[in-house]
Formats: C-alpha cells, sequence, structure tokens
C-alpha cells in the first residue's frame, strides 16, 4: 500500500507542477489545494502560486515536483479519502486524460536546449492505400 501511496504522490506531483505552466492552471489550482483540507486550502493555494511563479522564471520543476510529492504522500496518508480525490483530479487533468495528444508547453518564448520527441501515428491512411481500394 505504501508503494502504491508513493506512486500516486509521484504522479499527482508531476502533473501538479506540469498544470502550472498551462491554461488549465487556473482550473487545476483550488482542486489540487484542498487535498491538503479544506482549512488549509487557501494557504496551499498561496503556496502554490509562489512556486509557480518561480517556476516561470527558473523553469525547473525537478525539485518542485519532489517536495510537492512529499506533501502529497503525507496528505494521502493523513487522509485515505484524499486518494480517491488525486485519482479523480489525474484522471481529469493527467497526461492519460487525453489519449493520443501531444502536449509541447514552452514557457517564456526561450528555450536552451535539445528538444527530442517520439511518437507514433495509429490508424494513418497513405496515399498507396487509397489507391488500392
Amino acid at each position: 500500500m505504501e508503494a502504491e501511496i508513493a506512486a500516486l504522490a509521484t504522479s499527482g506531483a508531476t502533473t501538479l507542477v506540469g498544470l502550472m505552466a498551462t491554461e488549465l492552471w487556473t482550473q487545476a489550482r483550488g482542486r489540487f489545494a484542498a487535498l491538503f483540507g479544506r482549512d488549509r486550502a487557501t494557504e496551499i493555494a498561496e503556496e502554490l502560486d509562489e512556486v509557480r511563479e518561480d517556476l516561470r522564471s527558473t523553469g525547473n520543476g525537478t525539485a518542485a515536483a519532489a517536495e510537492w510529492a512529499r506533501r502529497l504522500r503525507r496528505a494521502l496518508a493523513a487522509d485515505p479519502e484524499a486518494a480517491e480525490e488525486l485519482r479523480d483530479l489525474l484522471a481529469e487533468f493527467g497526461p492519460a486524460a487525453e489519449p493520443g495528444s501531444v502536449r509541447n508547453v514552452i514557457n517564456g518564448g526561450t528555450y536552451r536546449g535539445i528538444v527530442v520527441q517520439s511518437g507514433r501515428i495509429a490508424n494513418m491512411t497513405t496515399r498507396q492505400d487509397i489507391g488500392d481500394s
């Protein structure tokens, strides 16, 4: 069970930090903050906004994701119902929510480094296929 909670927290934190760079952030912010307890939602939302501002200036989300994974793990251990809530958020906002889609985000218009992208196109019809029918 501990491994499942750790995996869920890691996935949740990765999704949380990833959403900070998207337009979906305004929809997701309050709902993620509520995972930490309704009485702390405003405080957590403010912390999340600070993290978002830091990410916008540094572009490095690795440390933020690790920190929020630890915090989510503690929140999930303290409130077992929060795990189901987090699963719902991941279903709605996580990468698996849009099968077959590609999501690229470059924040601030500056990117320094190599981009490697791979993928597969399913159910693609070629001209030769059309001519053979």
